[in-house]
C-alpha cells in the first residue's frame, strides 16, 4: 500500500509545478475581438520627449573673468544634466540640473571638491546673447557673486 504522506507529497509538488508552469505562459486575449491587453513582453513606454531649450544648453561655457568652464555635455527630458566643471584642473560636479521657471530656461550646478564644498552656480540662459549669467555662491568663503558665462566656438 501507498504511504499517504507520500502521495500527498507527489500531488502538492505536481501542483506547484503546474501552477508555476502556468505563470510562465504568455498572456491570452479574452477581451474579444479588436481589443487588446497588456502583456509583460510588451515594449517599455518611449522616454519623455527631449526639450528644445534644454537642448540648446549643450556646449562648454567660459567665464571671462577667470577662465571657468562650464562643460555641458548632455541634458535629459528631465533637466538632469551631465555636465563637467574646470578652474583649469576638473573640479567635481555633484549636482547639475536644468529647469523652466517663469518661461525662463535655468542651470543649477553644485560642485563638491577641494576648495568647493558646496559652492553653487544658479544661472539663466540668454537666448539673445546666448550667454549664462547668475549667481555663484563661494561656499568656503561664504560670497555670492555675480557672473556671466559666454559659449566657446
Amino acid at each position: 500500500m501507498i504511504n499517504q504522506k507520500l502521495l500527498r507529497a507527489v500531488f502538492a509538488t505536481g501542483l506547484t509545478f503546474g501552477l508555476v508552469a502556468c505563470d510562465n505562459k504568455p498572456a491570452t486575449n479574452l477581451s474579444g475581438p479588436g481589443q487588446s491587453t497588456t502583456t509583460t513582453n510588451d515594449p517599455p513606454a518611449p522616454p519623455p520627449a527631449l526639450r528644445p531649450e534644454f537642448e540648446k544648453l549643450k556646449g562648454k561655457w567660459e567665464r571671462p573673468d577667470g577662465g571657468y568652464v562650464l562643460q555641458i555635455r548632455d541634458v535629459d527630458a528631465e533637466g538632469k544634466m551631465d555636465a563637467g566643471y574646470f578652474n583649469p584642473s576638473p573640479v567635481h560636479v555633484s549636482r547639475a540640473l536644468a529647469y523652466s521657471e517663469a518661461g525662463q530656461t535655468k542651470v543649477f550646478i553644485e560642485l563638491t571638491d577641494v576648495n568647493y564644498p558646496g559652492s553653487t552656480y544658479k544661472l539663466t540662459w540668454d537666448a539673445k546673447s546666448d550667454q549664462l549669467f547668475g549667481l555663484y555662491f563661494q561656499a568656503k568663503l561664504k560670497q555670492t557673486f555675480d557672473v556671466t558665462f559666454a559659449r566657446l566656438k
